[in-house]
C-alpha cells in the first residue's frame, strides 16, 4: 500500500501545528506508522512534542508508530549541494568546480534545497538518507506547512522548476541551482512530486482556520489555487471556538457571538468535510494533552475540564498597567532621521493590526508614514478597511498615511523587464542578454525582485516613518539575511562574469546602505509581536538571538490579545488570564525591551475608526505623548 500523505495548511496562528500533531498521535495510535514533516522555517514541532527533534528523523517519546522531523534550511542545502554537484567533482578540475559551488551559494539554492528535502518525502518508500529511516516505511506522511502564502509557493515549485531545468538544457545548460545535468533526477523528481500531490487517493488537504473573515478569506483563495494546480482534495478544521461555558463573560460571550456568525459563514462558502475544535483554557503541549485533544476533535468528547485547574489560582507577576509608553514611543517616532519599523513575529499574532494601529497612530501626530507589506497573505486591507495594492496610494480618511504591498510575481515581471532593458541599453551583445533572460526566468527571481522592491522602499527619503508588516518569523529572516547572503554571492559573480560586475557593484553599494539602515537602532527598529503562549515568544526569543549574529538588535515587544483584568469573572476567563500572566513575565525576562500591550477585543479589528480608537488605549494621549518624546 503506498503511504497516504496529509497536508495541514492556513492562516499563520490558527493551530496548525497543534492540529498536525494531534492528527499524527492520533494516527499512530491507531496503529500506523506515521511521520510528521514540518516545512515551516520557524518550525514549533520540538515545541508541542516536548523534545529535541531537528533535522532529522527522531522517534517520539510515548507514542510508538510515531516519528517526527524539521527540515533545516541551512543543512538541506549543504545536502542538496553536496548531491548536485558529486557528478561535477569527479568530471571538472577543482578550480571550475569552485566556480559552479560558489554560483550555487545564493540564497536560491537554499529555497529549492529546502523544497527538495521535502519532495523526499513523497517518495516511496520513505527516504533513508540523512535520518535514520533505513529500512522504515510510512504508512502516513503529515505535512505541517507554513502559513498559506509560503506553502503556495512550495506547492507551484515543482512545475516552476521543470520548466526552470528545461529551458536551461536547451540554453547555457546552467541553472541558479546548478548545472542541468546534475539536476535531471531532480526534475523527474518533481515531476512525480506533482502527480502525488495531485492523486487524491494518495493525497489531502487538511485547511485549519478560524473562525474569523481573514482566516476564511485566506482559505478560500487558497483552495482556488490549488484548484488551478489540479489539486482537489480539501477538508476543514475550524479551530479555537469559543466553548458555551466561556459565554457567561461579557467578553467572550460577545467574540461568540461574533464566531457563531463566522461559523455559518464557513458552512455556506466552504461546503467540506469539517471537524470543530473548541479554545481550550491552556495550552496544548505534551503527548498526553495531544491525546486529550484527539478525543474532542475525533471523538467529540466534551472539554477536558483539567486544564482549568492547572492555571485557575495561579497569580504570576504582571503590572495591570500600561508600560511606560513614553519609552515606546521612543523608537517609533523619527528622532532626527527617517524610522523604519519592522513588525516580526509568528504567523497570526496580529502582526497586521500591530502595524497599522501604529502607522495610523503615527500619521495623525503628522508624520509622513508609509505602511507596507511584504507577507504574501497581505492582510493590511483587510485591517485597515481599505484596498491596498501594488501601487503606493494614500489611505483616505487618515492624512498623512500611505500603504502599499510587495506582490512578488508582479515585481518578478518588473524586475526581468528592467535588468534586461538596462543590458541592452549597454550593449549587451545578443547572446549575453539571452542568458541573463535564461536565468531570470527561474522561479527564484520572484524573491529576489520582492526584496529589490523592499530596498526601494527602505531607500526612499521622502517618508519620515515606514512601517513594514511582515511575513511570518522564519521567512522575515530570510528576507533580512537577503542583503547580507546576495551581497556574498555578488562577490562571486564579479569573478564568474566580468560582464554583469557593474551592475551587481551597484546592487552591492544599494544593499549595504539598507544593510548599516537595519542595524542602526537610531534608524530602525524591530518589534517582535507575540500573544503571551509559549511558542510565539520562543520563536520571537529565537529569531531576535538569530538577527544578532547579523548585527541587529530588538527594539520592541507588542503583547497582543491580552484580557483585560476586569474581564476575568469566570474560571474561563480567569484561568486563560493567569496563563497570559505567567508568560508576560517570560516575554520581561526573555526581551530586555520596552513592551506595549494590545488588548482583546470583542470583535475583530478592522476599520481606520477601530484603529484610531485602539491606537489610543495602547499609546495614551497621542498628542501630549509626542511632546514628550521630541
Amino acid at each position: 500500500m503506498n503511504a497516504q500523505f496529509i497536508f495541514f495548511s492556513g492562516k499563520g496562528g490558527v493551530g496548525k501545528t497543534s492540529m498536525a500533531c494531534t492528527t499524527a498521535v492520533r494516527h499512530a495510535d491507531n496503529g500506523l506508522r506515521t511521520l510528521i514533516v514540518t516545512t515551516d522555517p520557524a518550525s514549533n514541532l520540538a515545541d508541542v512534542f516536548e523534545q529535541p527533534i531537528g533535522h532529522k528523523v527522531t522517534a517520539i517519546d510515548d507514542v510508538p508508530n510515531l516519528w517526527a522531523m524539521e527540515i533545516d534550511a541551512d543543512r538541506a542545502t549543504e545536502e542538496y549541494i553536496d548531491r548536485a554537484m558529486a557528478p561535477i567533482r569527479a568530471a571538472f578540475p577543482p578550480s571550475m568546480v569552485q566556480v559552479m559551488e560558489e554560483q550555487m551559494s545564493g540564497p536560491c539554492t537554499a529555497e529549492v534545497a529546502a523544497f527538495d528535502r521535502f519532495v523526499d518525502f513523497l517518495e516511496v518508500p520513505a527516504p533513508q538518507s540523512n535520518g535514520g529511516t533505513a529500512g522504515l516505511r510510512f504508512d502516513v506522511i503529515i505535512f505541517d506547512t507554513a502559513p498559506t502564502g509560503h506553502t503556495l509557493r512550495l506547492l507551484e515549485l515543482p512545475a516552476e522548476w521543470s520548466r526552470s531545468i528545461d529551458e536551461a538544457e536547451h540554453g547555457s545548460g546552467q541553472t541558479c541551482i546548478g548545472p542541468t545535468a546534475a539536476i535531471q533526477d531532480a526534475k523527474h523528481k518533481y515531476e512525480r512530486a506533482l502527480a502525488t500531490l495531485r492523486d487524491e487517493a494518495q493525497t489531502s488537504f487538511i485547511f485549519v482556520l478560524q473562525p474569523e473573515a481573514t482566516a476564511i478569506k485566506e482559505t478560500k483563495r487558497a483552495i482556488h489555487e490549488l484548484t488551478k494546480l489540479k489539486i482537489h482534495a480539501h477538508e476543514l478544521i475550524v479551530n479555537g471556538i469559543i466553548p458555551p461555558e466561556a459565554a457567561s463573560n461579557d467578553l467572550f460571550a460577545r467574540r461568540r457571538t461574533m464566531q457563531a456568525g463566522y461559523l455559518t459563514q464557513i458552512e455556506s462558502d466552504l461546503p467540506l468535510p469539517t471537524r470543530q475544535m473548541v479554545l481550550l483554557p491552556g495550552e496544548i503541549m505534551g503527548t498526553a494533552r495531544l491525546r486529550d485533544v484527539a478525543r474532542i476533535l475525533f471523538d467529540g468528547e466534551a472539554t477536558a475540564g483539567g486544564q482549568l485547574d492547572e492555571y485557575v489560582g495561579q497569580h504570576g507577576p504582571i503590572d495591570h498597567t500600561l508600560p511606560n509608553i513614553v519609552t515606546v514611543l521612543a523608537r517609533l517616532v523619527p528622532n532626527g532621521h527617517r524610522r523604519t519599523v519592522f513588525f516580526a513575529g509568528k504567523g497570526g499574532v496580529g502582526k497586521p493590526v500591530a502595524s497599522c494601529l501604529t502607522a495610523v497612530w503615527l500619521a495623525q501626530q503628522g508624520y509622513k508614514t508609509l505602511l507596507l507589506t511584504t507577507d504574501p497573505a497581505a492582510h493590511l486591507g483587510d485591517v485597515l478597511g481599505v484596498p491596498v495594492t501594488d501601487a503606493v496610494a494614500a489611505v483616505e480618511s487618515v492624512p498623512n498615511l500611505w500603504a502599499t504591498k510587495i506582490d512578488p510575481k508582479a515585481a518578478a515581471d518588473e524586475y526581468r523587464t528592467r535588468i534586461l532593458e538596462d543590458a541592452r541599453q549597454q550593449g549587451r551583445p545578443p547572446e549575453a542578454i539571452a542568458m541573463m533572460a535564461e536565468e531570470l526566468n527561474s522561479p527564484c527571481t520572484e524573491e529576489i525582485a520582492a526584496f529589490d522592491r523592499f530596498i526601494d522602499f527602505a531607500s526612499q527619503s521622502e517618508w519620515q516613518v515606514v512601517v513594514f508588516d511582515t511575513a511570518p518569523t522564519g521567512h522575515t529572516l530570510r528576507m533580512l539575511e537577503l542583503p547580507i547572503d546576495w551581497s556574498k554571492q555578488l562577490d562571486v559573480k564579479v569573478f564568474a562574469s566580468v560582464d554583469s560586475s557593474l551592475a551587481d557593484d551597484t546592487a552591492k553599494q544599494r544593499f549595504s546602505a539598507v544593510i548599516d539602515m537595519m542595524r542602526d537602532p537610531a534608524q530602525s527598529t524591530f518589534a517582535f509581536v507575540m500573544y503571551p503562549e509559549s511558542t510565539p515568544i520562543v520563536e520571537a526569543y529565537r529569531a531576535s538571538e538569530e538577527l544578532r549574529t547579523v548585527g541587529i538588535e530588538p527594539g520592541l515587544v507588542f503583547a497582543n490579545f491580552i484580557i483585560p483584568p476586569e474581564q476575568a469573572t469566570t474560571p474561563y476567563s480567569s484561568a486563560r488570564r493567569n496563563m497570559q500572566q505567567k508568560y508576560m513575565a517570560e516575554i520581561a525576562g526573555r526581551f530586555a525591551v520596552p513592551v506595549a500591550q494590545i488588548p482583546l477585543l470583542p470583535t475583530e479589528v478592522q476599520g481606520l475608526d477601530t484603529l484610531a480608537q485602539l491606537a489610543g488605549q495602547v499609546y495614551g494621549r497621542a498628542s501630549v505623548l509626542a511632546d514628550e518624546t521630541q
